[in-house]
């Protein structure tokens, strides 16, 4: 799935606290990087083409576009059990700081640790406590103080030589747009998905013949034209739901459903929930 964050260059940063009953976003990507806190869960992490376990103090800097997906215990999915998943996220845009971060040697090291992050980076729990400490802070500022946190974590993230990267080096992100066409493609997409796209005004737009651009678009984003909107609907009517109070009707409208039960069918395809309790688990947390 690919989940729209609603982050700006006029709001870089989304900081927040969470306080789950268990992770419940499935596999995704997007744009902006993640970092995510682990100070009460267990679990397995699927990020690029690794597995592995999680542990409560456990930290992860996810690369712009990299897979990834949290999967909580069982004992967490059982509800006869007080264990919550608790933690912090901090999502920003891929390109903040670009000019600084690319031209100024002062971030050489901070550029570095981007780069890294295209694969993943660990950061083992019971190892970097300052670092825990800066991630239970920066919650609790806003402004230019909670950027100077953020600024700090980078630093600390790309001083250490004990992080470890999670994909293997041959791990290839298939997520990753590498063309002037599927980028173009992509933007219109980004900006066109919750309207009725034909696949033939699509295949005009790339300059293709409908056959060639379903083959074309398969090739660089592994999935159909049709699937690939659905997802970007269903990641966005996964932010509206936690967001604005409207029904579901006019949410499943918004986001560019013919109908109701076409909307929820799909939501509950791609998350497991239907949308109404979807919005109440995620809210009741």
């Amino acid at each position: 799935m690919n989940e729209r964050l609603l982050i700006s260059e006029s709001a870089p940063l989304n900081v927040r606290f969470y306080d789950y009953n268990h992770f419940t976003y499935p596999l995704h990507f997007h744009s902006e990087y993640e970092i995510i806190y682990i100070k009460e869960s267990t679990g397995t992490r699927f990020v690029g083409n690794n597995k592995a376990r999680y542990e409560a103090g456990d930290i992860l800097l996810i690369g712009s576009n990299l897979p990834h997906f949290m999967k909580s215990d069982e004992i967490y999915h059982s509800g006869e059990t007080d264990l919550r998943v608790k933690g912090t996220i901090i999502q920003f845009e891929k390109d903040f700081m670009y000019y600084a971060v690319n031209n100024y040697p002062h971030f050489i090291k901070i550029k570095n640790l981007f780069q890294e992050s295209q694969r993943g980076i660990y950061f083992a729990r019971g190892h970097f406590q300052k670092l825990q400490d800066l991630l239970e802070k920066i919650p609790l500022e806003n402004g230019i103080n909670q950027l100077l946190i953020f600024l700090e974590i980078l630093k600390e993230m790309s001083e250490t030589d004990s992080r470890q990267t999670i994909s293997t080096t041959d791990f290839v992100n298939e997520t990753i747009y590498d063309t002037a066409r599927i980028d173009k493609i992509i933007s219109f997409l980004n900006k066109n998905y919750t309207r009725n796209i034909s696949l033939e005004e699509i295949a005009s737009f790339a300059a293709m013949n409908t056959s060639a651009f379903c083959r074309y678009f398969k090739s660089k984003t592994g999935k159909s034209f049709k699937n690939y909107i659905l997802d970007m609907r269903i990641g966005f009517a996964c932010k509206l739901l936690l967001m604005e109070d409207i029904s579901i009707s006019q949410l499943s409208s918004k986001c560019g459903f013919e109908t109701v039960s076409h909307f929820n069918k799909t939501f509950k395809k791609n998350t497991g929930y239907v949308p109404s309790l979807y919005r109440k688990m995620m809210l009741s947390r």
